[in-house]
């Protein structure tokens, strides 16, 4: 059975990664996504390598992990907008779609006629979805914003890494770009809202979507937090604001993951780790006592989970229903057993002679699995067929258009 979204056109302007994550998931879901890129170029991340995929032979292709990572399911053309017979390209693409995805700067694709204004006059219904640092309006609007510096601005930072006194404290960014990635579900969800409203009334829309919203957003807990108190939240580290023990804890060969959210969980995890006297502790009976004496309480529980190994405590606290977990390095996360029953690792036959490891849609239906397409694709590497198959033009009409410099 097709896809869920197998009935949608969409045309993908953007690059890079938030724009990019929003069209390979509508892509998954079952979406046709035209990845419009430069002649020559494409996507920025086309070029942000090493790492590169590997042939069957082991040696490096031209693609790069980065652009692999958010490009799955997609066509690549390849048209140069700043000419006027590439802009009309996209109009007439546009003209059959659903949906518009760009990040390109507040204004720029006014200059060519692609902003929603002038497409909105082509396809009323189209939803039209903008991507960009700060958003279409207010003082930053035409600034550049990547994820690095707006972790930094939206505050995420100010809540990552260690406490300033403590060796190699400081604020610290993810690991992964998190504000592109939550930005392009952010998205997504808008996209979908926004196809539903016009199934049912038939009107079109303009989605402003900006990095910084949604990083400040997903501050969730900690903006409440502070919210709600006023107190400027502190750095942790590994630990937990609200809840103790939920923290990392060094062992015997390693660290585990202690996660307890509630009192019985607590006194499981007394019991088991031969702490019976701490669960009955006035200090420590309740959550918030925890939160309280916790600089009293973490030097304790260290202390015990070092006279085991990392397997043998989450073995037994597992076992018993104590949250708990190892700190995988993505060799061992990816060779983990449950990982692996899960298919959260897929992979795809490549073009350019190789078999690409990709990481899976977390999502998973029940009666209708999703069904992955083709892999990322080569630059331009759909050009020729979409231009015929779309927009029915000829091989003399393309091989005009190519030899012009438009695609």
């Amino acid at each position: 059975m097709s896809g869920a979204l197998s009935h949608l056109r969409v045309i993908d302007l953007s690059r890079i990664l938030a724009g990019p994550w929003a069209a390979q998931t509508l892509a998954d879901l079952g979406a046709e996504v035209i990845k419009v890129e430069r002649p020559q170029h494409g996507d920025d991340t086309r070029g942000w390598g090493p790492p590169f995929l590997k042939d069957d032979n082991g040696h490096d292709t031209s693609e790069t992990a980065y652009f692999l990572c958010a490009n799955r399911g997609k066509r690549s053309v390849t048209i140069d907008i700043a000419t006027p017979d590439g802009q009309e390209l996209v109009r007439r693409l546009v003209a059959t779609a659903d949906v518009v995805i760009e990040n390109f700067k507040v204004g720029d694709l006014t200059r060519y006629g692609l902003d929603y204004a002038s497409l909105c006059a082509i396809k009323p219904d189209l939803v039209y979805c903008s991507i960009t640092g700060f958003g279409q309006t207010g003082a930053m609007r035409g600034h550049a914003g990547y994820d690095f510096m707006i972790q930094g601005m939206g505050g995420l930072m100010s809540l990552t890494g260690e406490a300033d006194n403590v060796p190699g404290g400081g604020p610290k960014k993810v690991g992964v770009p998190v504000a592109d990635l939550m930005t392009g579900m952010y998205a997504c969800v808008a996209i979908l809202a926004s196809l539903a409203r016009r199934d049912r009334h038939g009107v079109g829309e303009h989605i402003d979507m900006a990095l910084l919203d949604c990083q400040v957003a997903m501050l969730s807990n900690q903006a409440q937090n502070y919210l709600i108190s006023g107190a400027i939240p502190k750095r942790y580290g590994n630990a937990h604001p609200n809840v103790v023990p939920y923290q990392s804890f060094p062992t015997e060969d390693g660290h585990v993951i202690l996660a307890i959210g509630n009192d019985g969980q607590f006194q499981r995890f007394c019991r088991l780790a031969g702490l019976d006297h701490l669960s009955t502790d006035a200090r420590f009976r309740t959550n918030a006592d925890r939160v309280t004496h916790r600089d009293e309480l973490a030097p304790l529980i260290a202390a015990a989970m070092q006279t085991r190994t990392t397997a043998s405590w989450c073995e037994e606290l597992g076992r018993n229903a104590v949250p708990c977990g190892p700190i995988n390095r993505l060799d061992q996360t990816f060779e983990d057993e449950q990982v692996l029953h899960r298919g959260m690792r897929m992979d795809l036959r490549h073009p350019v002679g190789a078999t690409v490891p990709l990481v899976a849609n977390p999502i998973r239906f029940t009666t209708h699995p999703i069904e992955y397409g083709d892999p990322p694709p080569l630059l331009g590497q759909h050009t020729d067929l979409v231009l015929s198959d779309v927009l029915g033009m000829s091989n003399a009409e393309i091989d005009q258009l190519r030899t012009q410099g438009v695609l």
